[in-house]
């Protein structure tokens, strides 16, 4: 009995450590995830045309004027102008859609082939039609079939798609499905997933729907990486018509979807100025230009729209911004209740952050996340889920894994996987943040020591990172603590550099700024590039430079800057893969290199 009193202490301790582990890692690469998006809508205010942001319009306009006109082209004309060679051996499609071209796309897909331009050209036409045939808000009864399936977050990983459709089946008159937005972005098969959707949505346009979610937006989604193998196909040849059709297609995507008038299905949450009146009403193409221009310019009403795309849960009452994001709200129990007995509701199923199990129940069961991206931060991050709601509206949660590296791993090496890609991702932002950092520690170091209390750097790291993290909890992961219990707070730097493209010298102060600031950098490059090529000539390096420059409200030497450009024109054609670029502008970690 000892003995067994024993072994289960010390595996209450061992799995209590464990979970410890996996929740702050979990910590970390959200706070990250959620600080990058932050930095996306700062850019996307600055770039906007309105008043407040009349620098980063005037100085965009030359650049970004993207024509729409062959976007009005009909089935006839793609086929007219859009010539599919004989040599091409993936999908050919033939609208309207059938099951069998859904079912040649998932065998193409599967297989990794490709879709020719003029098909998803076609099927972005057909779908923008149908979908702005569709109200805001979806109204679904269960007494048509005996279960619909609702799905959270995929962001671009296709293989959680198709072990959905082997688990569930696929989508049918008899096997309705709701997926709640962000199919985009993040993974490597964006595109492809929208295919796949869009044409069951084609096939059975009252079984499947599609709710929109905030990435499904070309502001918050990278579509000139949407998808690996179609940014090489497609982009290239017909990306400027297909671009603005995404665009299109994401802004006529519903809101919302209600079934049985008791649960309420949408991307974000709610805040207390949610009205499902007004969003049953509300011309939801215009959302675009809302997020386009930021949250925070609008009226009332308006954001309330984006709350439903944004905003998150907590346990606390109240209606709060959400600074870590930078847009929408935290909502409380409350909150929940009152919008409950002003509908009339029974449930509110939302997605929009990634959970551990693949969901999670707050707000005493009235309130459930789903997330279906399995492994999304790392191999062994978090499992998907999915929920299947009965007649009854019981929800039942079916979980999952995809994974091809850690099923032969066990619990412990899972774990250590996890942790040490999240302690990566956080010792890189550190670094990049070294000036400003060793800048707070000296300013606390009244002696002059090198060290710090717990306290003071703690204190001293989340002032500079803002990321709301347990620094005292990750402490012996993050620095060295001397004989005397303080930290030396430039052990936080050991082992770390920032990596430089070229062998001249490079003034640190640039590189470090090129590091740090990496995807507000990508970002506006990416309104430039006109073509989505991702080569850019030296004249748009330099002008997203000074955009960048004017939008982050750094001074840096205009000379050293361009002597990096042209030392980077490694072929001197007066173009830069700026992708590589920004590659080059990495922090190593110097035992990864030594191992290496």
């Amino acid at each position: 009995l000892r003995a067994a009193l024993l072994i289960q202490r010390w595996y209450r301790a061992t799995m209590a450590r464990i979970e410890m582990r996996r929740r702050y890692c979990l910590n970390i690469f959200q706070s990250i995830e959620y600080a990058d998006e932050q930095a996306q809508l700062q850019v996307c205010i600055f770039i906007s045309p309105t008043p407040r942001s009349c620098i980063g319009a005037k100085m965009l306009k030359r650049h970004f004027d993207l024509e729409m006109t062959d976007s009005s082209f009909t089935l006839a004309e793609f086929e007219k102008r859009i010539d599919v060679p004989d040599s091409y051996y993936g999908p050919r499609l033939k609208f309207p859609l059938t099951v069998a071209d859904a079912n040649a796309l998932l065998d193409a897909f599967k297989k990794e082939e490709l879709l020719h331009a003029r098909y998803v050209l076609q099927l972005l036409h057909e779908t923008r039609r149908v979908l702005k045939e569709m109200p805001n808000i979806t109204y679904l009864s269960t007494s048509y079939s005996k279960e619909i399936t609702v799905c959270g977050d995929l962001h671009g990983k296709l293989d959680d798609l198709l072990m959905i459709f082997y688990k569930n089946g696929l989508p049918s008159e008899k096997n309705p499905y709701v997926f709640n937005g962000d199919f985009v972005d993040r993974g490597d098969n964006s595109m492809e997933i929208l295919i796949i959707l869009f044409a069951f949505l084609l096939i059975y346009p009252n079984d499947m729907h599609l709710n929109r979610g905030n990435h499904e937006d070309y502001v918050m989604n990278d579509l000139p990486k949407i998808g690996s193998d179609f940014k090489k196909f497609i982009l290239q040849v017909h990306g400027k018509i297909i671009l603005y059709l995404l665009e299109d297609v994401f802004s006529w995507l519903p809101l919302a979807t209600v079934v049985d008038s008791k649960v309420l299905i949408l991307h974000g949450g709610i805040s207390d100025t949610t009205d499902l009146d007004f969003l049953n009403l509300f011309e939801r193409s215009k959302v675009r230009d809302h997020i386009h221009v930021g949250l925070l310019l609008f009226s009332l009403k308006n954001l309330a729209t984006l709350d439903i795309l944004w905003s998150d849960p907590r346990n606390q009452r109240g209606c709060i911004p959400n600074k870590l994001r930078g847009g929408g709200c935290y909502f409380g129990p409350d909150i929940t209740d009152k919008l409950f007995e002003r509908y009339n509701l029974k449930m509110l199923i939302r997605s929009h952050e990634c959970k551990q199990d693949g969901y999670e129940i707050v707000h005493g069961g009235k309130v459930i996340t789903i997330f279906s991206a399995s492994n999304y931060y790392e191999d062994g991050s978090n499992r998907g889920a999915y929920i299947k709601l009965n007649p009854d509206l019981s929800p039942r949660f079916i979980q999952y894994q995809v994974s091809r590296n850690t099923c032969r791993q066990n619990l412990q090496e899972r774990i250590n996987t996890v942790e040490g890609a999240a302690l990566k991702a956080l010792r890189e932002k550190i670094y990049a943040h070294k000036t400003e950092l060793m800048e707070a520690f000296i300013n606390k170091d009244l002696t002059g020591s090198g060290k710090l209390s717990v306290s003071d750097w703690a204190e001293a790291m989340e002032s500079v990172l803002q990321l709301e993290l347990p620094w005292r909890t990750l402490r012996s992961q993050l620095a060295r603590l001397s004989a005397d219990g303080r930290i030396e707070y430039t052990s936080c730097f050991y082992d770390l550099e920032i990596e430089k493209p070229v062998e001249e010298q490079v003034q640190p102060s640039l590189v470090e700024t090129v590091c740090k600031y990496r995807k507000d950098l990508e970002m506006i490059f990416n309104f430039i590039d006109k073509d989505q090529s991702g080569l850019i000539s030296l004249e748009e390096f330099h002008h997203t430079w000074r955009l960048f420059c004017a939008h982050m409200g750094v001074e840096t030497d205009d000379e050293a800057i361009v002597k990096l450009a042209n030392t980077i024109d490694y072929n001197k054609d007066g173009n830069i893969d700026f992708s590589e670029f920004l590659g080059a502008f990495h922090v190593v970690h110097r035992l990864d290199r030594k191992a290496n």
